[in-house]
């Protein structure tokens, strides 16, 4: 395939885009030398790569991802026994964090099956070694003491020794005598070993090592007698340091060495991947789809933009060819987009065969071409010696040559730059060559002989691109099935023309072209017209549209709400429930204390039990009242303390404070017998005119908090009973919960004196079906209840 149209299609510019958003050396290579899917399969293959990493991309994000380059050769060297430096181990790890990055990226959200699944599997992270690695190496210079206990005994020895050292020579700068002897009070490094600057004069006072000389020679550095020893094992600490390092460089590297082959294969599919990404961030700034490829050389671009245009300003066009027609005559006035056209076709299908999404909609088809050749642009050479009529005809003659079955011909012009009537004719004769020859064909000209040809030859079909005269600016809509008219009149009018030079322009017309330029001339009212219905039909369209989607908006408002308001219907009930079955246990709890009361007659007992049911009975119904309470606004209270009488506002509920708010804002409270925990923000003060009910003396009686999760037949509550009668039931009890297979279950004994607590507990140790128990914990009733855990 002649690769010349990526530079006229402008191709190029999209894969140097490409190559500048991937992240590695290696891929921006890879990119700058893709090659075209060789079949319709393969195309369609990498356009679902793509795809899938754009819809990633889109759910998850950028994934953590840096620059790494020559890992494949560092690993080599490595595994051939080679030694790898600091810098070469620290692109292993930034490697090997790219595998991990990658690897918990592409598992940050659910999918199906990708065609991406292989690449991702082939990546094998190692995050130990890369951990070992990033900790142990600091930069490509320097190593961390934290490496190896060796190396950090050293390094302390190493900083012990210097720092003795500096204690003597700062002594011989501070001391009066030698001082005099040195030309500066400082301490150098020579040879790696630490001097003092003498005098050339006093080089015999100062007992030592010369390890250097000055340029001027009015200077000479020594290492005094008293640290020459200290030196010396400075030098042989550093030696064994250097031996460390080298031990550790050496084991890291064998480590990496025994990656491969692995290590490749990763290193690969990684490749790859940044590949993809590269594709993908680039179809983000484009706003591009996933075309489908057809099987049959045709294509149907729908809403297609040029992707080197701005987003903003570029108008979307549907350019379909290979279905009902294979030639497409786009004519118009200059500057109305008509090369823009034929470009974005070829532009669009060329970016598919390379794996590239579209800038086009999502039900846009592409096809696969084995040749794209094209015709677009100035072709005059000096050097030639061929002008633009004879660059245009040899470039012509080029595609002839190559046209075929599975080949796109773009061609801008055609037959310009000669007299008008052979160029005419000419045309007619190229299209008619192009298309026997099974060619799929677009061209813009404007000659008036292509629009008539194209008009009465089946399969070729006329296109116009829209040219406001008023503005004298293009629209670039292309209307498909319209020949355009080139305007020149109007334009040269507009444009400053004398009138009776155009008026004189119009008498040298043949009378054909004057019926033509008529007919075209009615043709565009007629579009303008069908332009204006269509408007009005999408308007209507839309409002259909926006009220149904409105409509069904409005229903799952209603349905949802619906559903809010039963949740809390259910919610309300399962309350109310638990707490007439608290309230019930409290009821028989008093029924059996006065039963057992034997300083009360028969009758007294029996008119008390009555008054208590009858007034207990009819605060359970007046519970069970279904009328809402209506809602009230209050304003919460910003702070409390203890012992304030509040109101719990959901409940219009008196209340007392028992403990101050926790970090959480919420805030411990008694209702009557209740503790509860309840938002600061849900209290309010009391009004000033409520009066809080007197409180009955409370009756002798044990009230259980339970939890609403519990089942009734989870529990037994035996307040009241006496402690054989508890533990008959006790037995039966745990006899049933073993039948129905329960794991848990609750027994209700009340404090009281802590008798009958002691009673159960003591009867559980020795039962065969019980497995454990406790007493119970805040929300399951305290110390009132025993939780039983069965075998």
């Amino acid at each position: 395939m002649d690769t010349a149209y990526k530079t006229t299609l402008e191709l190029d510019k999209i894969l140097a885009r490409a190559v500048q958003l991937c992240a590695c050396r290696e891929t921006k290579e890879l990119m700058e030398t893709l090659e075209p899917c060789p079949t319709p399969e393969e195309e369609r293959y990498a356009l679902a790569q793509t795809d899938a990493v754009y819809s990633l991309l889109l759910k998850n994000g950028s994934p953590r991802f840096g620059s790494v380059s020559g890992a494949r050769r560092i690993t080599a060297h490595a595994q051939k026994g080679g030694i790898l430096s600091m810098g070469e181990l620290l692109e292993i790890a930034a490697t090997l964090r790219n595998f991990s990055g990658l690897s918990q990226w592409y598992g940050l959200s659910e999918h199906e099956i990708l065609p991406t699944d292989d690449l991702f599997y082939a990546l094998a992270p190692q995050p130990t070694l890369e951990k070992q690695i990033s900790d142990s190496i600091l930069s490509p210079e320097e190593m961390a003491d934290t490496a190896s206990v060796t190396l950090h005994d050293l390094r302390r020895k190493i900083r012990q020794t210097e720092d003795s050292i500096r204690t003597k020579l700062d002594n011989i700068i501070k001391n009066s005598t030698t001082n005099k002897f040195l030309q500066d009070a400082v301490v150098s490094l020579r040879n790696g070993r630490y001097v003092v600057p003498v005098r050339a004069e006093y080089r015999g006072e100062v007992g030592g090592v010369i390890h250097d000389v000055s340029s001027t020679g009015a200077t000479i550095f020594v290492e005094p007698t008293a640290v020459v020893e200290a030196n010396a094992r400075i030098m042989q600490l550093r030696a064994q340091e250097q031996e460390e390092i080298t031990r550790i460089l050496s084991s890291f590297s064998a480590q990496v060495g025994s990656l491969e082959p692995q290590f490749s294969y990763s290193y690969e599919a990684m490749l790859q991947i940044d590949l993809l990404l590269a594709k993908a961030r680039l179809a983000t700034e484009q706003n591009a789809f996933r075309p489908a490829v057809s099987d049959k050389v045709c294509f149907r671009l729908n809403r297609a933009r040029h992707p080197l245009i701005d987003k903003k300003s570029v108008v979307p066009v549907d350019i379909a060819l290979g279905e009902e027609y294979d030639t497409l005559v786009v004519t118009g006035p200059n500057t109305g987009g008509k090369t823009v056209s034929i470009k974005t076709a070829g532009l669009l299908n060329a970016m598919a065969q390379y794996g590239f999404l579209i800038p086009a909609h999502e039900s846009s088809v592409v096809c696969h071409f084995r040749e794209y050749l094209v015709d677009i642009g100035d072709e005059q050479s000096i050097e030639q010696s061929l002008s633009t009529f004879s660059g245009h005809m040899k470039r012509i003659s080029g595609i002839l040559q190559r046209a075929g079955h599975g080949t796109l011909a773009l061609i801008d012009e055609l037959g310009a730059g000669t007299d008008p009537a052979e160029g005419a004719a000419l045309a007619v004769s190229i299209l008619e060559q192009l298309r026997r020859q099974g060619s799929l064909l677009m061209a813009t000209t404007h000659y008036a002989e292509l629009k008539v040809y194209a008009l009465e030859t089946p399969g070729v079909v006329n296109a116009s691109c829209e040219f406001n005269v008023e503005t004298l600016m293009p629209t670039y809509k292309l209307s498909v099935g319209v020949p355009g008219k080139s305007n020149a009149f109007l334009i040269s009018a507009k444009l400053g023309i004398p009138q009776q030079i155009i008026d004189a322009a119009r008498n040298h017309m043949s009378n054909d072209d004057k019926r033509l330029d008529s007919v075209l001339a009615q043709l565009d009212d007629l579009k303008l017209q069908l332009k204006e219905a269509q408007a009005e039909a999408e308007k209507a369209r839309y409002d259909a549209e926006h009220a149904l989607e409105s409509a069904e908006k409005k229903r799952g408002e209603l349905m949802a709400q619906g559903e809010r308001e039963l949740e809390n219907a259910r919610r309300q009930a399962h309350e109310l429930m638990q707490q007439v079955q608290n309230e019930a246990y409290a009821l028989t709890d008093e029924l059996r204390k006065i039963q057992k009361d034997e300083k009360t007659s028969a009758a007294q007992r029996a008119v008390r039990a009555r008054e208590i049911a009858r007034k207990d009975t009819e605060t359970l119904l007046k519970k069970t009242d279904a009328k809402p309470a209506p809602a009230r606004n209050f304003v919460p209270l910003k702070e409390v303390r203890i012992g304030q009488e509040v109101v719990i506002a959901e409940l219009n509920q008196a209340a007392t404070v028992t403990a101050r708010p926790d970090r959480d804002g919420m805030v411990e409270v008694r209702a009557g017998i209740m503790k509860t925990k309840v938002p600061l923000s849900g209290l309010r003060a009391p009004d000033k005119m409520e009066k809080r009910p007197k409180q009955e003396p409370r009756r002798s009686s044990t009230r259980v908090q339970l939890d609403s999760s519990r089942k009734t037949s989870m529990e037994i509550n035996l307040l009241g009973y006496t402690v054989e009668e508890a533990l008959a039931e006790v037995d039966k009890f745990l006899d049933s919960g073993l039948l129905r297979n329960q794991q848990t279950l609750y027994i209700i004994h009340g404090n009281g004196t802590g008798a009958l607590r002691s009673a159960i507990q003591k009867h559980l140790r020795t039962h065969k079906a019980v497995k454990s128990f406790r007493l119970g914990r805040y929300g399951e009733g305290e110390s009132g209840v025993t939780v039983v855990e069965l075998k």
